[in-house]
């Protein structure tokens, strides 16, 4: 495995958990299956994240004066259904992980959720790089800069504003650029979510209009459809029970149940082609893995999900699920729109809905915990949320030779330099952790060739070699 810095083996011992989970908040009901991100407003770009494109060398300072190098960069990823995107890490100390989905979501519920400079990493990607190119950027410096020097300099400065340290590009054109990123820097609003249905859930009964759902989005139009296996009787219309087959941002809409349709469910997805706001956070529905934010978009294919169940007497369930990033945790909404009460299980504990009530279940998790669990109800209503809480940037931790735990790389990174404590303001580029490859390189160490040397040399003594390491590692933890 990577080794990384501070919680890094908490997320690592977390991503064993969830190994094998699907998407965050899969939710599974009698009837049409749907997927939810477990946000009561659901939706936006699902995308897999894939190696760095620009990038060069970065020295990073720690406030306790220790200093270590990386490469810093941007990432692609590639967009579930079409299209492109390229981020930045906005979480230094976590490894990337090859391959990983990743699924966008706002500020709160990502680790800029209280981070007072979110809105000056926003300014820095709005007149960065690559939303201004090298050239332009260069010469607004009076400097050439290569495309890597340009994506060095703006990961530097979005790294001193996210994970607390100073971030110094290797190349002085790229510094140049790194300072008068962050002198300029003002806070921007946070930008608005590509596509969201909200909420997600909703309840009602035969023969009448169940909702709102209010479709919020930066696309002109989104295509509404009825999930397969909904069934006759049921359609999607607005406010005044036109039917409707799309929608623009702030329109809401409705499930239509014709009176007599038997107790059941039916689903709803939106779709839209948009490019995704810059600033858009990006967080790993597949386990811990770094935080990315948004730097660029091709035009991508987003959609979004909502349901509905009804009943024609009884207890008639909905519930959301939300990432609570300020309290730790979750936040469970369970309405019921019946007229009986509704109790169900939450991870050992009983809760009772009253007919027409809403009640809000905060569901404290530890920082990296996976979550999983169905809440279930009447006429086959069954719903299961599960995911990982990332809502903090990893803090400064031991040194490497503390935590000497090892990952195959995909390619060596080339600093070997020892790390440094000190002087902040400049010098040697030191090492941490082992190298992973182009995803490792954003927030784990250059000493992948040093130590796939001792490695090799490891191998020759024999046998032994792996008492030896497996020694070293027990004193080391």
């Amino acid at each position: 495995m990577y080794s990384v810095r501070g919680r890094g083996a908490a997320r690592l011992a977390a991503a064993a958990l969830v190994s094998g989970l699907v998407m965050a908040g899969a939710i599974a009901t009698a009837g049409p299956a749907l997927a939810d991100d477990g946000a009561p407003g659901t939706g936006g770009v699902t995308a897999k994240l894939g190696g760095m494109t620009d990038r060069d060398d970065v020295e990073i300072a720690e406030k306790n004066g220790e200093k270590w190098g990386v490469k810093g960069g941007l990432f692609k990823m590639q967009v579930e259904g079409g299209g492109t995107l390229q981020t930045y890490c906005i979480d230094l100390r976590t490894p990337a992980k090859h391959d990983f989905d990743y699924k966008e979501v706002g500020w709160d519920e990502s680790s800029l959720h209280n981070n007072d400079n979110a809105g000056k990493i926003l300014w820095i990607l709005e007149n960065g790089y690559p939303k201004l190119s090298a050239e332009e950027l260069g010469k607004k410096l009076d400097v050439d800069l290569s495309k890597n020097e340009a994506a060095a300099a703006t990961q530097a400065a979005i790294w001193t504003l996210s994970d607390n340290v100073t971030a110094t590009p290797k190349s002085p054109d790229a510094q140049k650029l790194t300072e008068q990123l962050l002198k300029d820097a003002v806070k921007l609003e946070e930008p608005k979510a590509s596509l969201s249905l909200s909420p997600s859930s909703v309840a009602g009964k035969a023969g009448d209009r169940i909702g709102p759902i209010t479709v919020s989005t930066n696309a002109q139009i989104a295509k509404l459809t009825t999930a397969p296996g909904t069934p006759d009787g049921v359609k999607i219309v607005d406010k005044d029970g036109k039917p409707v087959t799309e929608a623009k941002n702030g329109d809401q809409v409705y499930f239509d149940v014709a009176a007599g349709t038997a107790d059941g469910t039916a689903g709803l997805t939106a779709e839209a082609t948009t490019n995704v706001s810059l600033g858009r956070a990006f967080v790993s529905i597949d386990g811990p893995s770094q935080t990315l934010i948004l730097a660029g978009s091709s035009e991508s294919t987003v959609n979004a999900q909502a349901s509905a169940t009804w009943a024609k007497k009884g207890a008639v369930p909905a519930v959301t699920v939300a990432k609570d990033c300020a309290k730790g945790g979750l936040e469970v909404i369970a309405s019921n729109k019946g007229d009986e009460a509704w109790t169900f299980d939450l991870k050992g504990t009983s809760y009772t809905i009253a007919a027409g009530e809403t009640k809000t279940i905060a569901v404290p998790l530890a920082e990296d915990e996976a979550y999983k669990f169905t809440i279930t109800g009447p006429n086959g209503f069954e719903e299961t949320f599960e995911g990982v809480l990332d809502c903090k940037t990893a803090t400064p931790g031991p040194k490497p030779s503390e935590t000497p735990t090892t990952e195959p790389s995909t390619e060596p990174s080339p600093s070997t330099t020892a790390p440094t404590t000190g002087d902040t303001t400049g010098g040697t580029t030191g090492s941490t952790t082992t190298g992973g490859g182009d995803l490792a390189e954003t927030g784990s160490s250059n000493a992948t060739p040093m130590i796939a040397g001792i490695a090799a040399a490891l191998v020759v003594i024999g046998g032994g070699a792996v008492f030896f390491l497996r020694k070293k590692k027990t004193a080391g933890a």
